[in-house]
């Protein structure tokens, strides 16, 4: 079903269907992680419903957002979404596999960004419904893909920012060695400081040199349960 929820008092809002890609802590995570510069030119890989853009849009200046997704349903609601918002003079939407971005030009971005699918194929929970599938799961990409995605797209020294499963680590710092993102910034999340990370962000740069710094931990909530200041801010509670 379809519906629209604001973002926050006054903010943006999103157009989204529960079917498809309903708005995740996730998301508002990364975009509160991501530092960008007034006027970069950002692609978002696997946008969905283009939540992240519109994160993104409200913290930074002057952007300029191409969301890339497969799924014709999810790409239009992200162009609704942008001109709901009075933003389409500044966000693009094409539908595209990631694995073949032959509209998309070399070296075109300052930053990606990108929410990928978790878990690997055959782990993890499988869910029966397919666009659910392919959010979870690397049905139709795997981080390989998307890491590929990114070199392709990035100017030399771009920034390459995603939210992914501590579990997971080891692969993902591999993968971006191979693909010339140096790991540069690496960031822990965590339900309650006394819990094991369930989610990681991290930032990469295109031909960076070596050279990682592993940032206090992100924690959601005390010990007795309320949200800490760090969530409130990356949901706009504090705006």
């Amino acid at each position: 079903m379809e519906k629209t929820d604001q973002l926050w008092p006054g903010g943006f809002r999103l157009l989204f269907d529960d079917t498809l890609f309903q708005p995740s802590t996730d998301t508002f995570l990364l975009g509160d992680f991501v530092r960008l510069r007034r006027g970069d030119r950002v692609c978002d890989l696997g946008a969905g419903t283009g939540l992240l853009g519109l994160l993104l849009l409200a913290r930074h200046e002057r952007l300029t957002v191409t969301d890339v997704e497969i799924q014709a349903a999810a790409c239009d609601l992200a162009r609704r979404t942008a001109e709901l918002n009075g933003l389409a003079d500044c966000i693009t939407v094409l539908q595209a596999d990631l694995r073949e971005l032959s509209r998309l030009p070399r070296g075109a971005f300052d930053a990606v960004v990108a929410n990928p699918p978790y878990f690997a194929p055959g782990s993890g929970a499988a869910s029966p419904d397919p666009a659910r599938s392919a959010a979870r799961s690397e049905v139709l990409c795997t981080l390989e893909d998307v890491c590929a995605a990114a070199a392709q797209l990035l100017t030399f020294g771009g920034r390459f920012s995603l939210v992914f499963r501590p579990d997971r680590l080891a692969d993902l710092l591999a993968t971006l060695q191979r693909h010339r993102l140096e790991p540069k910034r690496l960031r822990f999340v965590h339900h309650k400081v006394s819990v094991s990370p369930s989610l990681l962000l991290l930032e990469s740069r295109l031909g960076g040199r070596p050279g990682l710094t592993v940032e206090p931990p992100l924690v959601m909530t005390d010990e007795q349960g309320n949200d800490t200041a760090e969530l409130r801010r990356a949901y706009f509670q504090d705006k």
